[in-house]
């Protein structure tokens, strides 16, 4: 155990910035109010828990903020602290005293000053001490502890008090001047064995979730995991792949199941960091090119498109093995197989760890040139299907629908000129779908909601020639259309669409869909 630390000492030395907060930490999280509580805490000389720091000669190439503040760089001659645990407490001490460093602008509003409330009962449970908006402050009932330390501002904010108050809350500033943080600093100069303390002591804390250990436990001055993602996730917005490299739960999914051949991240914490780090081009490279599988084989160009975000845990996998080699005819038509049926069959709903973990194991077996059952699926095409299923982006069926629209190539109704699929799912939203018996029309003959707005009655038609076509009833906007039948073949759409029988309609128009999903699952 090093020396106790008084609090103004611990500002001092952030503000010289010989402690820091390590690249791998987790972020500030907690909320004014909690940060108020830990005032109360202190306040009352009840235990706050202590610091645990790293010493090292060496700076960290990456480095966080301390909640909303940047820290000056250190003199070099100095070593430095690392945070290590205490993160969370040392942020609140520093933002609710410091008076030197202005927050980041984007994160002027992230903090609350924290005041002493003259009119808090003396209550051992009830926090003397509260986080207020500026509108909520009353200058007779609460004191800003930020000038606790600053002896100049003290003494001018407490000038105009009633004595009884001025001595009150020169009491209570006594008590945070006397106030001792203890601390335990550990100096060592091995990486790794920083990484395993940092795991341990938050093991027997605050749990850190999977993706925090395993960012402490990979950690490098040349690799850091959250940095990797990061970059990934830029590269991916090219594709409309963002948000994948965002959802760092996928990502570790993905990485174990290219790793482990397991999807669960926990997995990965059984590797070493080094593991970790020399194989983390083959978890980009595998991901690289199951994006890439799904945008050339099914026109996905936003992963909002892809009914289940964890297909892409089996298909890393597979391509994690004989990474160099090229897709072959029989590899791409089981795959494709297994796409489709795992969407129309909503393989992936509620929990579906089980499945996810077969369709790896098969996948590798694919891969491997072994017997697989990867494909081998249930799914009915059924135009039950297409008729209780409701339009909505939302949904994996809608998702899955979608992209069956897109595989037929499909033509502008009104043009008769090919829909540029790529264009009209890269950012999938509803402008480019409408219903084909309009909904004003069906909505004037009674009929019922779910019925309008079933997908049989949708199609890729644009917002101009939604516009165009109106309310009119399809007998009246056939005109509009020209003599070509492949257009509505394009589309799945049977010519009774213009008899204005919205029930024949939309029974035929199941009919067809079904049958032409039959025709790619099988």
């Amino acid at each position: 155990m090093s020396e106790p630390l008084p609090i103004r000492r611990a500002i001092d030395r952030l503000l010289d910035g010989t402690i820091r907060i390590p690249g791998f930490q987790r972020r500030f999280v907690w909320e004014p109010q909690r940060a108020a509580l830990l005032m109360d805490s202190i306040f009352k000389g009840f235990p706050v828990g202590s610091v645990l720091l790293w010493r090292t000669q060496h700076r960290l190439k990456r480095e966080n903020l301390l909640g909303v503040f940047e820290l000056p760089a250190p003199d070099k001659d100095y070593p430095v602290d690392y945070v290590l645990d205490g993160q969370q407490r040392l942020t609140s001490l520093f933002s609710t005293f410091q008076w030197s460093i202005e927050p980041g602008e984007a994160d002027a509003d992230a903090w609350l000053p924290v005041y002493y409330d003259f009119a808090a009962q003396e209550d051992a449970q009830q926090s003397r001490f509260v986080a207020l908006q500026e509108a909520d402050f009353d200058a007779e009932q609460h004191f800003p502890l930020a000038v606790f330390f600053d002896a100049v501002a003290f003494s001018r904010v407490t000038r105009d008090l009633p004595d009884e108050r001025n001595e009150e809350i020169v009491q209570v500033q006594q008590r945070f001047l006397e106030a001792l943080l203890p601390v335990q600093t550990f100096e060592s100069e091995d990486r790794t064995s920083v990484a395993i303390v940092f795991e341990r002591v938050n093991r027997m804390g605050i749990e850190l979730d999977v993706f925090q250990l395993l960012t402490a436990w990979t950690w490098s001055d040349e690799f850091d995991l959250q940095q990797r993602f990061e970059e990934l996730a830029e590269e991916f917005a090219d594709f409309g792949f963002e948000s994948v490299g965002e959802d760092t739960d996928l990502m570790l999914r993905c990485t174990a199941a290219v790793l482990k051949n397991d999807p669960l991240p926990a997995a990965l914490v059984e590797m070493s960091g080094a593991e970790v780090r020399e194989s983390f081009d083959l978890v980009a490279n595998s991901i690289r090119r199951a994006i890439d599988f799904l945008r050339t084989n099914f026109h996905v160009r936003h992963v909002k498109l892809v009914p289940y975000a964890s297909l892409l845990i089996p298909l890393a996998a597979f391509f994690s093995e004989r990474p160099a080699a090229p897709l072959t005819d029989d590899e791409r038509e089981v795959l494709t197989r297994w796409f489709w049926r795992s969407s129309f069959s909503h393989r992936y709903s509620g929990n579906p760890q089980r499945n996810i973990r077969r369709d790896i194991q098969e996948a590798l077996k694919l891969r491997r040139g072994e017997e697989s059952v990867l494909d081998e699926i249930s799914v009915v095409p059924d135009p039950t299907f297409f008729l209780s299923h409701r339009f909505s982006i939302r949904t994996v069926a809608t998702k899955a629908f979608v992209l069956l629209l897109a595989q037929r190539g499909p033509k502008s109704l009104i043009s008769g000129q090919p829909i540029v699929v790529e264009e009209v799912l890269a950012e999938p939203n509803r402008s480019e779908f409408h219903h084909c018996y309009p909904r004003a029309c069906l909505l004037a003959d009674g009929v019922p909601d779910p019925q309008i707005n079933s997908l049989a009655n949708f199609a890729i038609i644009s917002r101009t020639e939604n516009r165009t076509i109106s309310d009119r009833k399809p007998s009246e906007y056939r005109e509009l259309l020209p003599e070509d039948d492949s257009i509505l073949d394009s589309a799945l759409i049977p010519p009774s669409l213009f008899e204005d029988d919205f029930d024949r309609f939309r029974t035929e128009r199941a009919g067809a869909l079904a049958d032409y999903l039959g025709a790619i699952v099988h």
